[in-house]
């Protein structure tokens, strides 16, 4: 665990590079980012709420784990999948056969990996729904961080904004309690971190490292919002960032998307800032 011994301080330079580089943007965005060893932090509009998409996947998570630590659940768990489950959007298990079985691991990683919307909606099941998850959310000081589908008295959020909500600050403290093992214990702690370090979608942030650097992230994606929370372990010391958006004009389904777009220059500023001696240029996607 990070202990510094002295307060946050915001990092000057780079919240100015920052709001530089998103003015103008068509759409809301949030922005909040914490090196760790240094304790230099930027927060723009880091306290508002965003639209999680799919990055509410990781307090899925943190829900399935309270689950494992009690003993209701076991990671090597068998359940079988019925077409009654199918769901569309991101994900592999909507192809899976007909009864297939699948235990709770490859759940998981499904979930995380992939995106799976099958895998999420049933891990969310598993983990005792947004009702569960909620509380466990505040219990840690997140307060705005929610798991709206799926949960009662929760409809008109769900229509704001969509399966769960969140802060830049949140979302970023998650990460940040989850790595360093603040929730469980150190063992399953470790086990949720290494779920996190494996992203199929890797052409945001994570295009503007070195392949080389550990990382551990969650995207998020809808029509008007995207978003993402970065773990990255650099040379200088780990720091950890979430851009999140709403309301965007631009809501192509495309990689030149402005909100992605913007995303993979935010990242490239952060790590060259944090890393001048390492500098990353960017460069063209493959396609």
């Amino acid at each position: 665990m990070y202990f510094t011994g002295y307060a946050q301080k915001t990092d000057r330079k780079l919240t100015h590079n920052l709001k530089d580089l998103v003015a103008g943007f068509e759409g809301e965005i949030g922005i909040y980012v914490h090196h760790l060893k240094s304790n230099r932090t930027v927060e723009i509009s880091a306290d508002s709420i965003f639209p999680t998409a799919s990055i509410v996947k990781v307090p899925l998570l943190v829900g399935v784990f309270n689950k494992i630590d009690s003993g209701a659940l076991k990671l090597n768990a068998n359940y079988r999948y019925t077409l009654e489950r199918e769901y569309g959007g991101s994900g592999l298990m909507q192809l899976f056969k007909d009864s297939a079985e699948i235990d709770l691991s490859t759940m998981i990683s499904l979930m995380l990996t992939y995106s799976d919307n099958v895998a999420s909606i049933w891990c969310q099941e598993l983990a005792g729904g947004g009702q569960a998850i909620n509380p466990l959310m505040e219990k840690l000081g997140l307060n705005e961080t929610k798991v709206n589908s799926r949960t009662t008295g929760r409809e008109k959020l769900w229509k704001q904004y969509g399966w769960g909500q969140t802060t830049p600050r949140e979302i970023v403290k998650l990460m940040t309690m989850i790595r360093q093992g603040e929730i469980f214990s150190p063992r399953l702690s470790n086990k949720m971190y290494r779920y996190l370090k494996n992203q199929f979608y890797n052409e945001r942030s994570l295009s503007q490292f070195p392949a080389y650097v550990a990382t551990a992230s969650k995207t998020g994606s809808v029509d008007a919002a995207r978003g993402e929370v970065v773990f990255v372990h650099g040379p200088s010391g780990d720091f950890v960032f979430a851009v999140l958006t709403k309301d965007n004009k631009d809501q192509r389904w495309t990689r030149d998307n402005t909100a992605e777009e913007l995303t993979r220059k935010i990242a490239n500023t952060i790590w060259n800032h944090f890393e001048p001696k390492h500098e990353f240029a960017p460069f063209d996607l493959i396609d």
